[in-house]
């Protein structure tokens, strides 16, 4: 049979493959390795894996790529990111370091409010510039699907703008962006002390702008003390559920104010953070079927003593995932890898179940577990070739990457420099 492309000689060919539901339990510490393993693609898609020896037995190609025996994993997928916006806050950084908290910051002007100032005054252009920049170095981290997310604009106009960046980057960029309106990112400035009004807006005006256009596929919300209450978040949710828009949330990330709970509620696709959820709201999502997104590298970058219980929800069941949050604030970490390391070493995870949540969970996360996720027939070509003794070298190991090559639908996007 013709394929495109066979990459073959791989040590290990790492592929999760399983049912098409979001691994749990003991599914999450099963990497599917074929020993001494090949794929054929065709069209940007998997035909078939297996064995070096069954795959050139069955196929052939005009491109046949030797892994030279090194690992072969699925690409990352990276769930929860906030990378449209324009400058970075190293300095709020320091002002933690020397003891303020992020809604001390937040409520003194600066955190989201300050980026929010100078998205809205900067070009589609400019974003669009600064943020390829940022995926590419995801790319190069083994990133081959993205979410992205607006909220730094927080007006019709500028929501739409960060919006039309995601689509242009999925368009132009060798990776899978997939857009997420977040109006409701924040109150801004002009409606601090307003919020009702705010909330009218999104329901009436930015909601369905971004419902008319086709220009997002999840509604989320910052669900937290100080920023959007339980029933201001029903109200937006809701709106947007009837709107078209799947549904995520920013949920219990300092307090546990019942955003789990309300996730479970409102039937959202996912609820991120989680890092002060309680016990009955794990369990509200695992009877409704929510996947919880914990972000340790916010945990770390904010100094955190107490991360999301991540060991506690895979034993409870739940289908675990994990993402960077990458923003210019809160996380200014692009790296799966080091998210990885910091899920295991933090939040309990075994390798292998850290793999899988930024791959196949994540994939779920996003609605995309049939289209990537894990190296199985139908699904996009997205792989990373890995010159390390075992996947387990990857959260074991802290900095430079080990990536020799990444693939996005069948196609070589990046080369390791050595």
């Amino acid at each position: 049979m013709q394929a495109n492309l066979i990459l073959k000689d791989c040590r290990q060919l790492v592929t999760l493959r399983g049912g098409a539901e979001p691994r749990t339990g003991s599914a999450m510490s099963d990497p599917g390795i074929i020993a001494d393993g090949a794929l054929a693609v065709k069209d940007g898609r998997i035909l078939a894996v297996g064995t070096t020896a069954e795959i050139m037995a069955a196929y052939s190609a005009p491109e046949v790529v030797s892994a030279d025996g090194k690992l072969v994993l699925p690409g990352f997928v990276d769930c929860h990111t906030h990378p449209v916006f324009v400058h970075t806050r190293e300095d709020e950084f320091a002002l933690r370091l020397e003891g303020k908290s992020y809604v001390e910051i937040s409520l003194a002007g600066g955190g989201i409010r300050g980026t929010i100032r100078t998205t809205r005054d900067a070009s589609e252009d400019l974003l669009f510039e600064l943020a390829a920049k940022r995926i590419r170095k995801m790319i190069a981290l083994g990133t081959t699907t993205v979410e992205a997310k607006s909220g730094y604009g927080l007006d019709t106009a500028s929501e739409l703008k960060q919006l039309r960046v995601v689509a242009r980057l999925n368009k132009e960029l060798p990776v899978t962006a997939v857009p997420t309106f977040m109006g409701a990112h924040e109150f801004p400035e002009e409606f601090k002390d307003n919020h009702a009004a705010y909330v009218k807006i999104l329901c009436e005006d930015m909601i369905p702008a971004v419902a008319e256009q086709g220009i997002a596929r999840f509604c989320d919300i910052f669900t937290e003390a100080h920023v959007f209450g339980i029933e201001e978040s029903r109200i937006v949710l809701n709106c947007a559920r009837d709107h078209g828009l799947s549904l995520k949330m920013h949920a219990d990330e300092i307090e546990p104010i019942g955003g789990a709970e309300l996730a479970a509620e409102l039937g959202c696709v996912s609820a991120d953070h989680l890092g002060a959820a309680s016990d009955a709201g794990i369990q509200a999502m695992k009877e409704s079927g929510v996947i919880p997104v914990l972000l340790p590298a916010t945990l770390y970058s904010l100094a955190s003593k107490k991360y999301a219980r991540g060991r506690h929800m895979i034993d409870c069941g739940l289908p675990v995932a994990i993402a960077t949050d990458y923003n210019p604030g809160s996380c200014n970490c692009d790296s799966l890898p080091f998210t990885m390391s910091l899920a295991c070493l933090q939040m309990g995870l075994n390798p292998v179940e850290a793999l899988c949540a930024c791959t196949i969970n994540a994939a779920h996360a996003l609605g995309l577990g049939a289209e990537t996720g894990s190296l199985e027939p139908g699904k996009l070509a997205d792989f990373c070739i890995w010159d390390i003794p075992s996947l387990n070298f990857i959260p074991y190991h802290l900095g430079s990457s080990y990536i020799t090559a990444v693939y996005a639908r069948g196609k070589l996007v990046h080369t390791s420099s050595e």
